[in-house]
């Protein structure tokens, strides 16, 4: 039954890029059927859905942590990703 879901959702996927619907939001609906599938692999194919909460919990807390270390990555480099240009620090020394 699992499996049969996770093809389902593939199939929804592939249709939703056919579809003529904005970037941001073919973006966010591809997300939240990846974030869905993610977490029926997870649960039965991992077997976490019956894990006690002391595996559960640790498991939570890399992810949370990976999200986080991402995010700040990505937001000190925002200057290179959205064209924005600091001025030359030293360029008053070397004149």
């Amino acid at each position: 039954m699992v499996f049969g879901t996770l093809l389902v959702l593939t199939l929804v996927t592939v249709g939703v890029s056919y579809l003529d619907l904005p970037e941001v939001e073919t973006v966010v609906v591809a997300l939240i059927i990846a974030t869905t599938k993610a977490s029926l692999v997870a649960m039965f194919f991992m077997h976490l859905k019956g894990e006690r909460p002391m595996v559960t919990w640790p498991l939570a807390l890399t992810a949370f942590l990976f999200v986080a270390l991402l995010g700040s990555l990505l937001m000190s480099e925002a200057d290179h990703l959205f064209g924005a240009r600091f001025q030359d620090s030293f360029h008053s020394i070397s004149n």
